[in-house]
C-alpha cells in the first residue's frame, strides 16, 4: 500500500513539474510575441520620421540587439540544444556542421522574432528611398550576422563558464548589466529630439554604422539619404563582418568537436554559493559570510530597504519648502551614497558570537576589513548606477554627471573607510540575531554615542573640498566638473585604503575585547 501511495505522489509531483514547464514555456512564448509586436511597431512608427532620425534609431537599435544576442547566452547560462559536442556521436563531417547547426538555429522562437524585426526595418528603409534590392540584401545579412553572434556566444559560453550556472555568477552579471546599461539608456531617453538628431547621437551613429555592430542596417539608410560613400563603405563592412564571424564559427565547431579540455580542480563546489565563487583565500571567504549575512539576516535587509527610501524622502521636504526641483532632485544620491558607506560603521556587533571564527583562525585584519565590505559595494553601485542618471534626468543637466558622481565616490568611499576603523574601536549592542530589526538592546557602554556620530561627520568633513567642487560647478559651470569628479575619486580611495589598514591593525590587536564585547553586549 505504502509502495502504491509513493508512486502516486511521485506520478502527481512528475505530473505537475510538466504543467509548470508547459505554462513557463507558453509565458515565455508570449513575451517574446508581446516584445516582437511592440519592436516591430515602433519600428514601423519610423516611416513618418525622417532618414536621419530612422537612421540613428536603427543603427543603435541594432548594435544593442547584437551586443544582446552575443552577452545573452553568457549572462543566462542557458543550455545550447545545437551544441556541437552533441552530434559528435553521429559522425556528421565536421566542415559540414557548421551550416548546418547556423540553418538550424535560424528554425526557433527568436530567430523568428529577430526575422520580423530585419523584415520591419526593410520595409522602412524602403519607404525612406533605399534601393529594395540593397534593403533587402542588407537585411538578410544582419539576421546572418546576429544569428552567427548568438552562436559565438553559446560557445563561449560552453567553452568557458560552467554548465550549471550559480545563481551568484549570474547575479553578478545582471549587476554589472545594470551598471552599465541603465545609465546609458536613462541618457539616451532623455535627450530631446524635436524631429532632428542631437549632435552627439549623430556622431555616435555614424561612428557605429561603419563598424561591425550595425553596419548592415547602416548601409540602408545611408543609401536613402544618398550618401552612396557611406552606403558601400558599410556595405563592405558588413559583407567582411559576415565571412569573419562564418570563419570564427567553424573553428569554434571543429575546436569544440576535436579539443579535449585538459581537467583543471574546479573552484565551483555544488551548494557552496558565494563561498564556490570568490576566491579561496581569507578575503574570499570574509565576503562570502557577509553576503550570507546580508542576503538572509533580516536586520542587514532592513538597512538595505531603508536607506533608498530616506534618499527619496528628503526631497519632499524641500520641495514643500519651495526648493527648485531642479536642486532638490540633486539631495537623494550624496544622501543615499553616505548612508551606504555608513552602513558597516558596526558590523562587527551584528556578527555576535560568530565573531570567533575570526578570532580563532588567526586571519589577518586587512582581509577581514575589506571582505566585510563587499555585501554594501554591490548593493550601493548598482543602485547608485540608477540614482545618478535619474537625478540628472529630473535636473535636465548632464555637465553635472562627473561632479555628482565624483561627490558620490567620495562620501562612499570615506564613509566605508572610517566605518572599518570605527566598527572596530567603538562597537555598540544592536538586536541579536533572530531577534526584531526594530528592537533597541541596552548598551553596557557609551560607544554607542560617538561611534556611529564619527563615522557619519568624519565623512561629511573629508569630503568637503568635494562638496566645495560640485558647488562650484553649479554655479559657474562646467569647468570645476573634472576636478570634481577626480578629487572625489582620489579622497575616496585614500580614505578607504587608509581606514581598511588603520582598521585591520586595530583588529589584529583587540581580539580579546572584541569577543568579550560580543559575548556581553
Amino acid at each position: 500500500m505504502a509502495a502504491h501511495v509513493l508512486r502516486l505522489r511521485f506520478a502527481l509531483l512528475l505530473g505537475a513539474l510538466r504543467g509548470e514547464r508547459r505554462i513557463r514555456t507558453l509565458l515565455s512564448f508570449g513575451a517574446v510575441v508581446a516584445v516582437t509586436v511592440v519592436v516591430c511597431v515602433a519600428v514601423f512608427s519610423l516611416t513618418d520620421a525622417s532618414v536621419p532620425v530612422a537612421s540613428a534609431v536603427t543603427v543603435l537599435g541594432g548594435a544593442a540587439v547584437l551586443l544582446g544576442f552575443l552577452v545573452g547566452p553568457l549572462l543566462v547560462g542557458a543550455v545550447d540544444q545545437l551544441d556541437p559536442r552533441r552530434f559528435a556521436v553521429f559522425g556528421v563531417d565536421e566542415r559540414r556542421l557548421p551550416w548546418v547547426l547556423m540553418l538550424a538555429s535560424l528554425v526557433s522562437v527568436p530567430s523568428l522574432a529577430l526575422l520580423a524585426v530585419y523584415a520591419s526595418v526593410c520595409i522602412v528603409a524602403i519607404e525612406a528611398g533605399a534601393p529594395w534590392p540593397l534593403a533587402v540584401i542588407m537585411s538578410l545579412l544582419g539576421l546572418f550576422i546576429t544569428a552567427l553572434i548568438a552562436r559565438i556566444g553559446m560557445a563561449l559560453n560552453a567553452m568557458l563558464l560552467p554548465e550549471r550556472r550559480s545563481r551568484e555568477l549570474t547575479a553578478l552579471f545582471a549587476l554589472a548589466l545594470i551598471v552599465i546599461a541603465f545609465p546609458v539608456a536613462v541618457f539616451l531617453g532623455s535627450l530631446r529630439w524635436d524631429g532632428d538628431v542631437p549632435a552627439s547621437i549623430a556622431t555616435l551613429t555614424s561612428v557605429i554604422g561603419v563598424t561591425p555592430f550595425a553596419a548592415a542596417p547602416a548601409s540602408a539608410f545611408a543609401a536613402a539619404a544618398g550618401e552612396t560613400g557611406t552606403a558601400w563603405a558599410s556595405g563592405a563592412v558588413a559583407v567582411v563582418t559576415a565571412i569573419a564571424l562564418a570563419l570564427v564559427w567553424a573553428w569554434f565547431v571543429r575546436r569544440l568537436l576535436t579539443t579535449t579540455e585538459r581537467p583543471v580542480t574546479a573552484r565551483e563546489r555544488t551548494g557552496l554559493g558565494w563561498f564556490g565563487l570568490l576566491p579561496s583565500n581569507a578575503f574570499g571567504a570574509i565576503a562570502s559570510r557577509s553576503l550570507v549575512y546580508w542576503l538572509r539576516d533580516r536586520r542587514y535587509i532592513m538597512n538595505v530597504i531603508v536607506v533608498p527610501v530616506a534618499g527619496v524622502l528628503t526631497v519632499l521636504p524641500l520641495i514643500v519648502a519651495g526648493v527648485p526641483i531642479e536642486i532638490a532632485a540633486l539631495i537623494p544620491v550624496p544622501v543615499m551614497a553616505l548612508f551606504f558607506g555608513w552602513l558597516p560603521h558596526n558590523d562587527i556587533a551584528y556578527d555576535s558570537t560568530a565573531l570567533w571564527t575570526h578570532v580563532a583562525s588567526g586571519v589577518r585584519g586587512l582581509p577581514d576589513r575589506l571582505g566585510r565590505l563587499v555585501p554594501v559595494l554591490l548593493v550601493a553601485v548598482p543602485v547608485l548606477a540608477i540614482a545618478v542618471p535619474l537625478s540628472l534626468l529630473l535636473v535636465g543637466s548632464w555637465t553635472l554627471l562627473l561632479p555628482l558622481v565624483g561627490l558620490a565616490v567620495s562620501l562612499l568611499l570615506c564613509a566605508l573607510g572610517i566605518s572599518s576603523v570605527v566598527s572596530v574601536v567603538a562597537p555598540y549592542a544592536v538586536s541579536r540575531p533572530g531577534d526584531s530589526p526594530f528592537q533597541q538592546p541596552q548598551r553596557p557602554t557609551s560607544h554607542g554615542a560617538y561611534g556611529p556620530a564619527a563615522a557619519f561627520l568624519g565623512s561629511i568633513v573629508l569630503s568637503v573640498p568635494t562638496i566645495w567642487l560640485f558647488a562650484a560647478t553649479i554655479v559657474s559651470g562646467s569647468a570645476f566638473a573634472p576636478a570634481a569628479f577626480w578629487v572625489g575619486l582620489f579622497t575616496g580611495a585614500i580614505v578607504l585604503v587608509a581606514g581598511a589598514v588603520l582598521g585591520g591593525r586595530i583588529f589584529e590587536h583587540s581580539g580579546e575585547r572584541l569577543m568579550e564585547f560580543v559575548e556581553t553586549a
